[in-house]
């Protein structure tokens, strides 16, 4: 099954169809990140890209730390 989800930036509306299970963790973050029920400015949706790529970054970097841990036991 898919779900349509939506948002507003810059006085368009930008739709995206995707399975559910991943509509349903994309819709709570955007609610974080998001005014979901009116209009995002451009600035700010650039602040949330930099929020998660940040967040991405900084889980990327315990994934490393964590193989190196793994390797260092082998």
């Amino acid at each position: 099954m898919s779900k349509k989800i939506g948002l507003y930036i810059a006085g368009r509306r930008f739709d995206v169809d995707l399975d559910d299970e991943f509509a349903i963790f994309l819709e709570s973050q955007m609610e974080q990140d998001f005014n979901i029920e009116g209009n995002n400015e451009l600035k700010s949706v650039m602040h949330a890209y930099v929020k998660k790529s940040h967040e991405l970054f900084l889980q990327e970097k315990k994934h490393q730390e964590i193989i190196q841990n793994l390797e260092k036991e082998e």
